[in-house]
């Protein structure tokens, strides 16, 4: 009996081990399969290398002789020159030169000017690189006595601005990917980001001051947490601590719709041209072009300035939630004017900016180790099959899609196949290998014991 007892001990502890040996195999092996491939990569890589390269062109020559750099439909860098000379050297360093009339000192110029005249709410204005201007607008709100002022001051600025009257009212919007309930209204999550010790919600600093409480249902039965910081006017951007000081899944994955997501890699800037995507609880998932870079908006709430400018359309209940491209996240929605019908312009909230300021960075597999200190840090890096190409900005896509909300099956293989698991994974084998070695010693100690005493009796 006592014999068969040891063999039932033997036999358990023999299968615990083999098992540990199988876990830690299959969270290493995961673990560093789950890394994002180059070929995922590839496409934004592609139009992050012609946007590096033309605002590195515009950094190196200076803002005297250049006026901004932008991706063409080809996919190619273009970089506008005020004169034959350094358009020679545009074209020797690889990309293509524009010769525009207006240098990028000149249109900053009268971007501070329309700064320092008399607020008027309802009016933006953000630099044209392509057509060599600084475009202000002008929503139905404006009246015609201010309108005539701005034009005036616009006409006394030269060519250098246009003038438009756009339909429909600038104004911050709510909701997006997934929507957020407090009592002060609805707004959405943007990107999921952590400070080394929490996990928080970004999303848009409109949506609620500093105490605000959020809720995953307009029941409010299901609190996810509480806004601790939020910058409003100015900037656009909040933090919303989670309740338990982190997510359900630790992923950092955008809805959109059908019970699909796109997984988010790493954060960049946005560059001028290049096709965008935006993801709103109310319009679902649209996509667009950057237009213009260093927006600025005089909401009815107050100013904001540094934003991104799109032709993506949104509609009320889309605001505060994520731009992004080829599962690069780019910015959170701000406001806009227009609608998914008619069309309309969108403004958005720079994510690097905003992530630089808080001092976080990105949750989930393949943001590990990214830095809140710019887009060089928070791009991920090429790979070398895609150095030298042109992707059009056209064929760019939202990013890798894959099911979200599949439950707690879908959460515990996240956490066996995160990254960050390969130390733990070696461990486990380790330890199971040790548990083997032991289980074996142990057991041909025994039989060498037993056989003495056999012996001994033989000769008694």
């Amino acid at each position: 009996m006592r014999h068969a007892r040891r063999r039932i001990v033997r036999r358990g502890a023999r299968c615990a081990a083999v098992g540990g040996l199988l876990c830690g195999g299959l969270m290493v092996t995961h673990a560093m399969a789950s890394e994002p491939s180059a070929s995922s990569r590839a496409p934004e890589s592609a139009a992050r290398l012609a946007a590096d390269k033309g605002a590195g062109l515009v950094s190196r020559l200076g803002t005297s002789r250049t006026a901004g750099s932008w991706i063409a439909a080809d996919g190619r860098p273009v970089v506008a020159v005020t004169d034959s000379a350094t358009a020679a050297e545009v074209e020797r360093a690889g990309a293509r030169p524009k010769v525009v009339r207006h240098s990028m000192q000149e249109l900053k110029s009268v971007a501070q000017a329309l700064k320092s005249a008399p607020r008027v709410s309802g009016t933006a204005w953000a630099m044209d690189y392509v057509n060599n201007e600084v475009v202000v607008q002008a929503d139905s709100t404006v009246s015609a006595p201010d309108w005539s002022r701005m034009t005036k001051l616009g006409q006394s600025m030269g060519s250098s601005v246009r003038m438009e009257r756009t339909q429909g009212t600038f104004t911050t919007r709510l909701n997006a990917a997934q929507p957020m309930f407090s009592t002060g209204g609805r707004c959405s999550a943007g990107f999921n980001v952590t400070n080394g010790k929490n996990e928080f919600i970004l999303t848009a600093g409109h949506c609620g001051p500093a105490g605000s409480v959020w809720f995953a249902d307009n029941q409010g039965t299901k609190q996810l947490g509480q806004t601790i910081t939020t910058a409003f006017p100015g900037n656009d951007f909040s933090l919303i601590q989670y309740n338990n000081g982190e997510n359900d899944t630790g992923n950092n994955v955008v809805a959109i719709g059908g019970g699909k997501g796109v997984q988010i890699l790493g954060a960049a800037d946005a560059a001028v041209g290049q096709r965008v995507f935006r993801s709103g609880s109310t319009s679902g998932l649209h996509d667009g072009r950057v237009k213009g870079l260093d927006a600025t908006v005089n909401y009815p709430e107050g100013t904001v300035t540094g934003l991104i400018e799109t032709d993506v359309c949104a509609e009320p209940g889309d605001s505060g939630g994520p731009l992004f491209s080829e599962g690069i996240a780019l910015g959170v929605t701000s406001g806009g004017n227009g609608d998914c019908t008619t069309g309309g312009t969108t403004f958005f909230q720079p994510i690097t900016k905003a992530m630089t300021a808080l001092a976080v960075k990105l949750t989930g597999p393949g943001t590990q180790g990214q830095g809140a200190s710019g887009s060089a840090a928070q791009n991920p890096p090429a790979p070398a099959a895609s150095r030298g190409t042109a992707v059009a900005p056209g064929s760019a896509a939202p990013g890798s899609v894959q099911a979200v909300g599949s439950g707690d099956s879908v959460r515990l293989l996240d956490r066996l196949t995160d990254p960050a698991n390969i130390g733990p994974g070696l461990l486990v084998i380790a330890g199971s290998i040790i548990a083997l070695v032991a289980t074996r010693y142990i057991r041909t100690e025994q039989d060498r014991n037993r056989y003495r005493r056999q012996y001994s009796q033989s000769w008694g």
